[in-house]
């Protein structure tokens, strides 16, 4: 085991193996969608589903499935869980599905679904596999947290938060004045401004535990035994 994975614990993995972070995978969707903590949980917590599950299918049927075709399988298996999943929340969460758009269905060309499947879960057993997608689809949600405050707090000065199956407001709280807000945050530009800082910061935090540990100096000889010889 190396020095750096000796350094990491769960948390600490979040962030080095992010995909979108670390991987720059799914960043479309991310900077689309990212505009309040609502969409954020909404969409992560879809991944995670389609995550999970499409890495323990794709696992179970890797070792029948021809080679010339294992692609398309995967997409076709990707598909139909997204397809659930967005039926699902059509019916019980309609203003969260409808805030996400066209982008709930756009998680079938997710780079980070296909891309596990084809890297990870293809090559594993079951319960690896879907450890491997629990932590990738935590790495996203955690991704989308984070920009999402960043803009939502600075955007419009509030942090507030709905329930999406019955779109009732479970807190709402002001924290900076409205005087003060930076609209700008709102917009296109500040979703790719926050995205770049917070890359930035993990990569200096990768960088930070690569970084080998100090040598400690040796004790300097005791000067009494060398002056009496």
């Amino acid at each position: 085991m190396s020095e750096t994975n000796k350094k990491q614990g769960f948390f600490s993995k979040l962030l080095t193996d992010n995909p979108v972070f670390g991987m720059y995978l799914g960043i479309c969707s991310t900077l689309a969608i990212s505009t309040s903590l609502n969409n954020a949980i909404g969409m992560g917590v879809s991944v995670i589903v389609v995550l999970v599950f499409s890495n323990i299918l794709v696992s179970i049927v890797a070792k029948i499935t021809p080679d010339d075709i294992h692609i398309p399988v995967y997409i076709v298996i990707i598909a139909t869980l997204v397809t659930i999943v967005s039926m699902v929340m059509h019916a019980f969460a309609p203003s969260l599905y409808t805030s996400l758009g066209a982008f709930l269905d756009l998680i079938v060309v997710n780079c980070i679904i296909l891309g596990r499947a084809e890297a990870y879960a293809c090559k594993n057993n079951v319960a690896d596999s879907a450890k491997d997608g629990l932590m990738m689809g935590l790495s996203y949600t955690l991704s989308l947290l984070a920009i999402s405050l960043i803009r939502q707090i600075l955007g419009t000065g509030i942090l507030n938060f709905s329930n999406p199956f019955t779109n009732v407001e479970v807190f709402s709280v002001r924290l900076i004045p409205e005087s003060f807000v930076i609209p700008l945050f709102s917009e296109q530009f500040g979703a790719f401004i926050t995205f770049a800082i917070l890359a930035a910061a993990i990569t200096a935090y990768k960088q930070s535990l690569e970084k080998p540990a100090p040598k400690k100096a040796a004790k300097p000889a005791a000067k009494a035994e060398s002056k009496g010889e």
